[in-house]
């Protein structure tokens, strides 16, 4: 049994005190056995309060992530961090290829970037999180599962995937991204198992094993029934990931795969 994955994703918010009280709080309700030992819980703040943050991690199970790195080790790259790094934090995930990288900040990471990024991420150790989703005129116009095949496989060109621990996907359709909308469980469940179906063509039976997460609106009220879908391991959790209640909520909601 895959054993779900909780993972909030703090974009550019909170400041230093309120991240702290956050994740206090947060450790506060998954250090219980009913939790801790049936989902895994991580949270991935700005690149400025990585390490303040891993010090109020220590000695919980909550893990540490970061939502970005720069593919290269070193140079003069002003402005970017790399994912060594990242390594130094104690951080043990990377969210890689996000909707809003890919489509609405800066220069719109492609592709190939986002696999040179995937590349440098298992290089220095850590877990990429991967992010794949359509737009809405993709869905539209009934391109969703060629789009999801299209950047899975590119993000992996080159990637060894040995273990189910080297990698974790997340399907985030783009149009589901901070808009109060998600997609219907069945929706998720579809692009799950295509994901899924296409991971083991690329990377054989480990496939199985590897977690495959659904962001875009998720909320306490609507986790449980998304996590119940056979292929849906969990949730990249974006604005209701910054209230200590509502992620709970959703961390809770997990349990429904763990039994």
């Amino acid at each position: 049994m895959r054993r779900p994955l909780v993972a909030g994703n703090w974009k550019m918010n909170l400041n230093l005190a309120s991240a702290r009280d956050l994740v206090a709080a947060i450790c506060s309700g998954v250090d219980q056995a009913a939790i801790k030992d049936r989902v895994e819980v991580a949270v991935c703040p700005p690149a400025i309060y990585l390490y303040p943050v891993a010090d109020a991690l220590r000695g919980s199970s909550v893990c540490l992530g970061a939502q970005n790195i720069f593919h290269e080790r070193s140079g003069a790259f002003t402005g970017e961090i790399s994912a060594d790094m990242v390594a130094e934090t104690g951080a043990r995930y990377v969210i890689l290829g996000h909707s809003e990288r890919r489509h609405t900040i800066g220069h719109h990471e492609d592709d190939r970037m986002i696999n040179l990024k995937v590349r440098a991420v298992r290089a220095a150790g850590l877990t990429p999180i991967l992010c794949v989703g359509e737009t809405l005129a993709e869905r539209q116009s009934g391109q969703t599962l060629d789009v999801l095949t299209f950047q899975l496989t590119a993000g992996l060109v080159g990637v060894s995937v040995a273990h189910a621990a080297d990698l974790v996907i997340a399907y985030e359709p783009v149009w589901a991204i901070g808009t109060g909308h998600n997609a219907t469980p069945e929706q998720a469940q579809e692009a799950h198992a295509h994901l899924r179906a296409n991971l083991r063509a690329l990377i054989g039976r480990v496939a199985d094993d590897v977690r495959i997460l659904y962001g875009g609106s998720v909320k306490p009220d609507n986790a449980a029934e998304l996590f119940r879908q056979r292929d849906v391991d969990g949730g990249l959790i974006g604005g209701a990931s910054l209230k200590a209640e509502s992620f709970l909520g959703i961390v809770r909601a997990a349990l429904v795969k763990a039994t």
